[in-house]
């Protein structure tokens, strides 16, 4: 075994310009799937290992390798999903000096990886605290609707069918990447996908920063096309330097999945009523 520094996992959030707030598109049933989804993610990255590096990022050296060795069982790797190709050395959770100074212990992986299911358990860990919250603020305020549409269990089947669509949608663009991905965004990004399908008239409202944050409420086509082409520009190589570490590319192939799966409910969708005598995004006389 030797010692070798972890890269950094490769990760998406909703990354918003506009900070959504509460949609004005009331619902006919209780959105119990996309709770506990919020849920499931929340409780996942409370337990992650070296959470409080991930977290405020000046963790110790021990609890980054502990979490980039839970990472590279758990997270979703892209050469490992189109080329099968399974690494033979991992980080084992130790920590040691090499040549190169401090590092993780590497060593041959003590478990057998199932790089389709990596996909699965990639949806729900995240890589701060920003990147979860982000993730559930969209997931709460749009899923709601979509599940409404769809039924509970469709709605279910439809995250899980975006979120393997937007981590193999990446992985053929970086198909030699070895970098761990995870993340929700991509299956959020399919319920964004669909609400602009099927409410682009409903109104969200939002934080603009400009100087403070102003509130607005703006249509939805305007909110989420703007995310939209924001994801593209940026997965195209445009605004680098904002991108970090953030799998834009993902986004989009989940986006654009869950407009086509949206597409055929479009004819049947009833429009969201309109926002009349309005308070902060609700009714003031109507109870939603």
């Amino acid at each position: 075994m030797f010692n070798a520094p972890v890269p950094e996992p490769e990760r998406g959030h909703t990354s918003p310009v506009v900070i959504p707030v509460h949609d004005v598109n009331p619902t006919r049933r209780t959105p119990y799937v996309t709770y506990t989804l919020i849920a499931v993610n929340v409780v996942v990255f409370l337990l992650m290992p070296g959470l409080a590096g991930s977290v405020a990022g000046d963790g110790g050296l021990a609890q980054l390798c502990r979490l980039h060795a839970f990472l590279d069982h758990y997270a979703a790797v892209p050469q490992e999903l189109i080329h099968a190709r399974m690494p033979q050395l991992v980080p084992t959770g130790g920590t040691g000096v090499g040549p190169q100074g401090p590092g993780c212990v590497v060593g041959p992986p003590g478990y057998d990886k199932s790089p389709v299911l990596s996909v699965l358990s990639a949806m729900f860990l995240h890589g701060g605290w920003l990147h979860l919250l982000g993730n559930m603020l969209f997931l709460l305020i749009f899923g709601n609707n979509i599940e409404d549409r769809l039924g509970h269990v469709r709605f279910a089947l439809f995250y899980l069918v975006c979120g393997y669509a937007a981590t193999y949608g990446y992985a053929l663009l970086n198909a030699d990447s070895g970098e761990p991905l995870i993340g929700a965004s991509g299956a959020i990004a399919g319920v964004l996908g669909a609400y602009l399908v099927l409410y682009p008239r409903a109104r969200v409202w939002v934080l603009v920063p400009f100087l403070i944050f102003l509130p607005l409420r703006l249509p939805a086509w305007l909110v989420l096309g703007f995310w939209f082409v924001l994801q593209a520009v940026y997965s195209a190589g445009e605004g680098v330097s904002a991108a970090g570490s953030v799998a834009y590319a993902a986004h989009v192939a989940g986006f654009l999945v869950g407009m086509l799966l949206a597409w055929p409910l479009r004819p049947g969708t009833p429009p969201p009523p309109e926002p009349r005598g309005l308070l902060w995004g609700r009714r003031a006389r109507h109870g939603w």
